[in-house]
């Protein structure tokens, strides 16, 4: 989804790579911060555990809730709708006319209006994708997990029969790589604007980095092997993305790749004809259906595990007694994905949650530097490469990152061009979490006394 998206925004084939390769190296350097406090505290838990560990239990429960209310709820309601939209390609799902869509609006106060009714079919669509993986992960614990192996087959298939199937085609142009669309390039600070707007989306793509330090716990010596998955896997993620777009850039040109709805199905279209742009479009709906179920799989033990602690409701804290599984908590994710999906589109879900994201991980790498000063003499099996540089060079970045996303969402919704400003919802949906803390805060110290 996000080669066309950068296509519309920056109109030029180099800018695009450079937006990828500036994405990579920074998650890259974030990763290797997060790898020195991962290898001093390798406990289960991961991001949440090292918040809570550094700047108290205020921000280790706000972090907790964000997971809940945006990370792992709007993330993966962003990523399932992508399965509905490339399904389209089999079969038009039903959508209102424009008038009937527009014609029941939720206002958010100073964030924006929703349209629950907007590609209605697509929505019911993920609903029903979203719904379907939340059972299988509230009735069996083994199914999910071997569901999961076999979903990352397709993701390896797709993988490699778009990028060796496009460009050993014979069908693309060279040219394509250095033409670029002047009714789309942006330049001066509208330039700086959408290079940010593109690394958005990039940064999205690498986010998942962070998922392997919530296992730091049950590895085999992890001082050597946090810091190894972290480098040598997000490598390894740059190279694809890299290669997925080029591959993508080589059939179509970029201004066709801006129109594109379904980029990857359309450039496999071209090269193969229908039944090739079927293949892709049906791996990439198996793709992404693997990613969104690793997601519902996992993310409702967090708020579990919180519960457990006293820290959220009660009833989220039950174990199904059959199936052995936190029924409870699955079924509060589903109601809350559900509830995004009826409010927002792929666009609006991931911007929001990388918005968050990127704001603890400000917090975690600044921690860093704070470990360092507090703890001087803890051991530290690994230490990021080039401190103090590193940390202070991606703070930097996070800092402009997050402000000129800011700048961006709120400017776009005043000239029209959007119709939420994402990273305000994102930042409401978190401080919501505030509230919360206080009531279990109080209700568990009264408990204990």
């Amino acid at each position: 989804m996000r080669p066309a998206e950068m296509a519309g925004q920056l109109g030029s084939p180099f800018l695009i790579m450079v937006a990828w390769v500036i994405a990579g190296v920074i998650t890259l350097l974030s990763a290797m911060c997060a790898a020195e406090i991962g290898a001093m505290m390798p406990e289960t838990g991961g991001q949440y555990v090292y918040i809570k560990k550094i700047y108290g239990d205020f921000w280790g429960y706000l972090f907790g809730w964000a997971n809940f209310a945006v990370i792992n709820t709007a993330g993966t309601a962003a990523i399932a709708f992508i399965v509905g939209q490339y399904f389209e390609y089999f079969i038009q799902l039903p959508r209102f006319t424009p008038e009937v869509e527009k014609s029941v609006t939720i206002h958010l106060l100073m964030m924006g209006d929703i349209f629950p009714l907007a590609n209605f079919g697509v929505k019911i669509f993920t609903i029903v994708v979203l719904g379907l993986l939340s059972l299988i992960g509230y009735y069996s614990t083994k199914l999910g997990g071997a569901l999961q192996r076999y979903l990352t087959y397709a993701k390896v298939l797709a993988i490699l029969f778009l990028v060796f199937g496009l460009f050993f085609s014979g069908k693309g142009n060279m040219q394509n790589f250095i033409t670029e669309d002047y009714g789309i390039r942006p330049v001066g600070f509208a330039l700086v604007a959408a290079m940010v707007a593109a690394c958005n989306g990039a940064l999205q793509a690498f986010d998942g980095y962070a998922i392997m330090l919530t296992i730091g716990g049950e590895m085999k010596n992890p001082a050597k092997n946090i810091p190894r998955s972290l480098v040598f896997g997000l490598l390894v993620c740059i190279i694809v993305y890299l290669l997925i777009t080029a591959a993508m850039m080589y059939i179509l040109p970029i201004g066709d790749m801006a129109k594109s709805s379904l980029v990857a199905a359309d450039a496999t279209r071209l090269v193969f004809g229908t039944i090739g742009g079927g293949i892709i479009a049906g791996l990439i709906c198996l793709n992404v259906l693997g990613t969104v179920n690793g997601n519902v799989f996992t993310a409702p033990r967090m708020t579990y595990a919180m519960a457990e602690q006293g820290s959220f409701f009660k009833w989220t804290g039950i174990v199904n007694k059959k199936y052995q599984t936190p029924g409870n908590a699955f079924v509060l994710h589903f109601t809350w994905m559900l509830i995004l999906v009826l409010s927002g589109s792929f666009s609006i879900l991931a911007d929001i949650y990388i918005f968050i994201v990127w704001l603890f991980n400000l917090m975690l790498v600044a921690g860093v530097i704070i470990l360092r000063k507090r703890m001087p003499d803890t051991e530290r099996p690994y230490k990021v490469w080039g401190y103090p540089f590193v940390p202070v060079i991606v703070i930097l970045f996070n800092l402009f990152y997050l402000v000129m996303t800011l700048y961006n969402d709120i400017h776009n919704y005043n000239i029209g061009k959007a119709t939420t400003i994402n990273s305000v919802i994102g930042l409401v949906l978190t401080a919501l979490g505030i509230p919360l803390y206080y009531f279990y805060f109080r209700k568990n110290k009264k408990t204990a006394n």
